[in-house]
């Protein structure tokens, strides 16, 4: 019997091979998912973990690390090297040009390098430093000339309040650097020094009653052939109380979740668009090889009458399934892998700011997931088919070929599909509700309650589809006989119209459904980076100084200038003593201003007169609650009484322009927001910022939050970009499906297209009707496939997103007009072929008796 079946299989190759491109495509797209997700974590993690390099682990400690315990830790077993992460600030100087920059030292392990040296070498010896090309530039210095250091340092002889005095160190330029995994970015890179220098440094400004350094992490690199689980507990028993020790990918996945609610979105997200899409492809698959396998019932027949039985027909279908599944599984994972590495060296080519990997992972789950997927979906495609055809007595494959079925669905059909179409839209509402609580849930609850009820809908398809064509075909049927015919033909076989729609139905309901989940959780993705980065630019000369350090009018009009900047709000700083005698640092600005720069205005809803805005980590450290009244004493003695809100923007507390001149007459602006056209071109105009302020010569640091933010939404893009790009293969599955339905279907209607050509039909009118009714069923498929589409992605947002507060449901409208018009494209061409085939055929031999 197998010896039949492969003789069968090549007999009917042709008629496999649209039932082989659409599992090899189904498998492909599973497959691609399947690596994309891969990428997209190894994206996200390499851009967050950078400053660590390769290193092992990271420790750190809630009361942070001391250069005891940093020492302590190389004594450790298995430990080959430890750096401390240390970051500085060096006010560089060339003639009148002067920067502000972070530094690092130089690592003492190549593996916890995070930079790349361009030209020259890192520093070696005290006296050296290497900068990031673009602040050479800014300096216009080069490797080997001569860059100003200036630092304060105690001087224990000195007057009181004089015993900081400014040093000059004149260091050697010996490298510069690139930040490809924009590690520094947010800094515009950072400088390098020696750690010699360093710790001299730190050491000479450090006052006599100045606690010593300490360090809020260390990283650690493994000696060859050490066990990493032991070394990590070794380092944690070492280390201080609540010491912990993790590797650099689980410090950047603790990151990426502190925007999200300590969810890991962007896994939900492709999670949910994988698992739906998997569902929906396997239904393209089960529709093209049902259709196919009903097409041989008669074949099947002829082998019942010489004698096979009922088993055996089913064996000899079922074997037909499995290799045809195997075999277009096997290729479709080829395909998938080959078309996600092609579209990895190509968006490494388009250079998109964030580190996307050289090659796939190819893991054993993106091998047997495809592979079973696709292998069991023709398998159970295959059993409604394969038992039908033993049902059929003998006999009746003697007889002359009977015309197609014209009944609809039973009363049966209809129930279950009414069932299944309720009973799954209250899951998926059950899904959306436990999303808010826990997206893993959420999502599993909505992809069930998705695919129920879509499955409903297309059980009972065969009720209302045929009805929706008729309707759209009324509208057409004025336009002459040929557009009468093929209205009446979407008719005349409810089954077979619902079957040739229903396979572009998924398709476009997929397209419409990623392309809508897509852009909603882009639109909600912004809006949780709204909330991380509310300011776009910080321009300070308090960060690490006085608040009566002003910022120069000239670095105003500099900064106001470069182009792409929308707003400059200037923020008033002062020093206040609270209550109990503590201390606080205290920014004023005009709220009308604020809100004109910030990008989550509603954190700034209860700022006004009378009010004081407290940090969240601030008021946790001060033991502030929100409503708390709070007396403030300024430098001079002056008290004002304000009710605290807590969560304020940036670091330091916030209070309004009036209030804080109140507190502090002689308060100055010391601090700049800076507002930009758009947080996406913040790459080029935080440089630009940057450069405009090197010719003024004032010593204010630019803090370029926009950059991380942008860094942020590139990865996000990159998300969304292998989301989208995989809606071109759901567009050549429907493709597919309507092709091969529309030619089954003129295979079925043999008859009726030669008895239409006896009476007087041309073949270019065959052509033309059928060229209508594929775009007739086509283009109704689209249209009601972008409703459920644009529901089911509303719905899958809602249950992957709602966990970080409000989703914001999006419409694509210019994918979905992009949709409808490759739908009814895709109507016209699938019909070309089958066009072309019945206008070949001799009424005669059309009309001939099997």
């Amino acid at each position: 019997m197998l010896r039949l079946t492969l003789a069968q299989m090549r007999r009917s190759l042709g008629r496999l091979v649209a039932a082989g491109i659409a599992i090899v495509i189904g498998t492909a797209f599973v497959t691609a998912t399947l690596i994309a997700g891969d990428v997209i974590t190894r994206t996200t993690n390499d851009s967050i973990a950078a400053q660590f390099a390769d290193a092992d682990l990271v420790v750190s400690a809630p009361a942070d690390l001391t250069a005891a315990d940093v020492d302590a830790m190389a004594d450790v077993d298995g430990v080959e090297a430890v750096d401390a992460v240390q970051l500085t600030y060096l006010d560089l100087s060339n003639g009148s040009k002067r920067v502000f920059q972070m530094g690092v030292p130089t690592p003492s392990d190549p593996r916890f390098q995070a930079l790349d040296v361009v030209e020259g070498s890192l520093p070696s010896a005290p006296g050296q430093l290497a900068l990031p090309e673009s602040v050479a530039e800014r300096l216009d210095v080069e490797v080997g000339d001569t860059v100003t250091n200036l630092r304060n340092v105690w001087d224990d002889t000195a007057t009181e309040g004089n015993e900081f005095t400014e040093v000059r160190d004149e260091l050697t330029l010996v490298g510069t650097t690139d930040d490809p995994y924009g590690a520094y970015a947010q800094m515009g890179g950072a400088a390098v020094l020696s750690a010699a220098d360093l710790s001299a440094w730190e050491e000479a400004q450090r006052t006599p009653d100045e606690p010593g350094r300490t360090y809020s992490g260390a990283m650690v690199a493994l000696a060859p052939g050490a066990d990493l689980e032991a070394t990590r507990t070794a380092l944690v028993a070492q280390g201080p109380e609540g010491a912990q020790a993790v590797t650099p990918d689980e410090h950047a996945q603790d990151r990426a979740r502190m925007m999200t609610g300590d969810r890991d979105v962007f896994t939900f997200v492709i999670l949910g668009f994988a698992a739906v899409a998997l569902i929906v492809a396997a239904l393209v698959i089960a529709n093209t090889f049902q259709v196919l396998v009903a097409q041989r019932t008669r074949t099947l027949a002829l082998l019942r009458a010489v004698g096979a039985n009922k088993a055996q027909l089913a064996r000899s279908v079922l074997s037909e399934a499995t290799i045809l599944g195997v075999a277009s599984s096997v290729g479709g994972i080829l395909l998938g892998a080959l078309l996600t590495q092609v579209a990895l060296l190509v968006a490494r080519g388009a250079d998109l700011g964030v580190p996307i990997p050289a090659t796939i992972a190819v893991t054993p789950l993106v091998v047997l997931v495809p592979l079973v997927v696709g292998t069991l979906v023709t398998l159970v495609a295959s059993l409604a088919p394969a038992r039908a055809a033993t049902r059929v007595a003998p006999l009746e494959a003697l007889r002359p070929a009977d015309a197609p079925s014209v009944r609809g669905g039973g009363r049966v059909r209809l129930v279950l599909a009414t069932l299944l179409t309720l009973g799954g839209a209250a899951l998926l509402a059950g899904g959306i509700l436990l999303g808010t609580e826990s997206p893993e849930v959420g999502i599993l609850v909505g992809v069930v309650g998705g695919a129920v009820s879509f499955v409903g809908v297309l059980v009972g398809a065969v009720f209302w589809l045929p009805k929706v064509v008729a309707l759209v075909g009324r509208l057409l049927a004025g336009t002459g006989s040929t557009a009468r015919l093929a209205a009446a033909n979407t008719l005349r076989n409810p089954r077979r119209t619902t079957a040739t729609s229903t396979a572009l139905l998924i398709g476009v309901t997929l397209v419409a459904m990623m392309s809508t989940g897509a852009a909603s959780a882009r639109s909600s993705l912004d809006s949780a980076l709204d909330d991380q980065y509310p300011v776009d630019v910080m321009v300070a000369a308090d960060n690490y100084g006085s608040t009566d350090q002003p910022v120069p009018d000239t670095v105003v009009r500099a900064v106001s200038e470069v182009d792409g900047v929308a707003d400059v709000v200037g923020l008033s700083g002062t020093e206040v003593t609270l209550s109990d005698g503590s201390y606080a640092s205290v920014h004023g600005v005009e709220p009308a201003e604020a809100l004109g720069v910030v990008r989550s205005p509603e954190t700034l809803e209860a700022f006004g007169d009378g009010t004081v805005m407290v940090p969240e980590y601030s008021a946790e450290s001060y033991g502030v609650t929100d409503g708390d009244e709070l007396t403030l004493t300024g430098p001079t003695g002056e008290t004002v009484e304000l009710t605290a809100h807590v969560g304020a923007v940036g670091d330091r507390w916030l209070v309004t322009t009036t209030d804080a001149l109140a507190i502090d007459p002689s308060a100055v602006v010391s601090r700049l927001w800076v507002g930009l056209d758009s947080p996406d071109d913040a790459m080029q105009v935080v440089p630009a910022i940057q450069d405009a302020i090197v010719g003024t010569d004032a010593p204010v640091e630019v803090i370029g939050v926009a950059v991380e933010r942008a860094t942020m939404q590139q990865v996000i893009d990159t998300i969304l970009a292998v989301i989208v790009g995989l809606l071109a293969v759901a567009v050549v599955i429907a493709l597919i499906g309507v092709a091969n339905t529309l030619s089954l279907s003129v295979i079925e209607r043999r008859r009726e297209s030669a008895t239409l050509r006896a009476i007087g039909l041309s073949r270019s009118q065959l052509r033309w009707m059928l060229a209508l009714e594929g775009m007739l069923i086509a283009g109704v498929g689209a249209l009601l496939g972008i409703v459920l589409g644009v529901l089911y992605g509303w719905a899958g947002s809602a249950a992957a997103l709602s966990i970080m507060g409000d989703v914001s449901l999006t419409v694509p409208w210019r994918d979905i007009v992009l949709v409808l018009v490759v739908a009814l494209v895709a109507g016209l061409v699938a019909s070309v072929v089958p066009g072309r085939t019945a206008a070949r055929t001799s009424p005669v031999a059309a009309l001939a008796v099997d």
